[in-house]
Parts: structure tokens; C-alpha cells; sequence
């Protein structure tokens, strides 16, 4: 059965940067199950994958604009230190969900100053080339439940 829309996949990956590094990796865990052509995974990835089929190794090298995006300079804010009351210790690294006038986004605590914090509403791999090493496990038919839901039910 080859990858298409509606179908469930079931992959394993390793993705690294342009240097060679891990960035993630499905190694030691279960194969990312996900139903193809609904947005679940970035669209450089799933757009490689269709057409495939079950046990094909694909290498897919994937730009920020079919990745996770081009990084937007606008979505590092400086905010009050006294809006991140809730947390009792803050630190940098942290995600948290904002309000903004596009909807809810999530920001990362970037750097944190004396009366302000330096968040980034970007994507932690936006701006980035990613390269994809991935096999197919399996491909088959989505339940009308999955589709329903949009995601695959185990």
C-alpha cells in the first residue's frame, strides 16, 4: 500500500541540523504514527512521503518554508517581568501559551532580566534546514473514527 491521503503511516526517523547533529529520533521508542495529507506532520515531509510505500528508507531535506517556517523577528517580545507572576521559578527555556491578537501562540523564555523577559513566539526549528532519514514501517487504510478526530487512534 503506498502513502496517501487518509492513509495511516507509521515511520521511524532521525532528524538532524545541516551539521550533522540529532535533533530527534524515533530510535528506541515506537515508530510516529500519523494519517497523511491532514497537516499532522510539516509539509515537506509529507508531501516526500507520498507515494511511497511500506519499507521504502527515504532522505528528505526539508526548508524552513516547508519546515516549521522562516524565523519572524517580530515574535521576540520583551515582556514585563511581573506578567510571569505564576511561575515560581522561571527559567530559560521555559514554553508557555500566550493570548495574542492572532490567537493562542507558545512562546519559550529566552532571557530573563531584572524587570523584563526576552520571549520567542517562533518555533524552536523555524528558520532551520532539516534532514530527515526515515523508513516506513507500515502504511494503511485510516478508520472513519481516525479521520473523524483527525489523528490516529493506537
Amino acid at each position: 500500500m503506498q502513502v496517501e491521503k487518509n492513509k495511516v503511516v507509521e515511520i521511524d526517523y532521525t532528524l538532524k541540523d545541516d551539521n550533522g547533529q540529532v535533533l530527534d529520533s524515533s530510535e528506541g521508542k515506537q515508530p510516529l504514527s500519523y494519517i497523511q495529507g491532514v497537516g499532522n506532520l510539516i509539509p515537506g515531509v509529507e508531501s516526500a512521503l507520498e507515494g511511497k510505500s511500506s519499507g521504502e528508507r527515504v532522505q528528505i531535506t526539508v526548508p524552513p518554508e516547508t519546515g516549521y517556517g522562516v524565523r519572524d523577528d517580530s515574535l521576540v517580545l520583551s515582556v514585563e517581568r511581573d506578567k510571569f507572576s505564576q511561575f515560581e521559578d522561571l527559567q530559560e527555556g521555559v514554553r508557555f501559551r500566550m493570548e495574542t491578537p492572532d490567537g493562542p501562540m507558545i512562546f519559550t523564555v529566552v532571557e530573563i532580566g531584572d524587570g523584563e523577559v526576552l520571549v520567542d513566539g517562533n518555533h524552536p526549528l523555524a528558520g532551520m534546514t532539516l534532514n530527515f532519514d526515515i523508513t516506513i514501517q507500515s502504511v494503511r487504510d485510516a478508520t472513519s473514527e481516525e479521520l473523524d478526530h483527525g489523528h490516529v487512534h493506537n
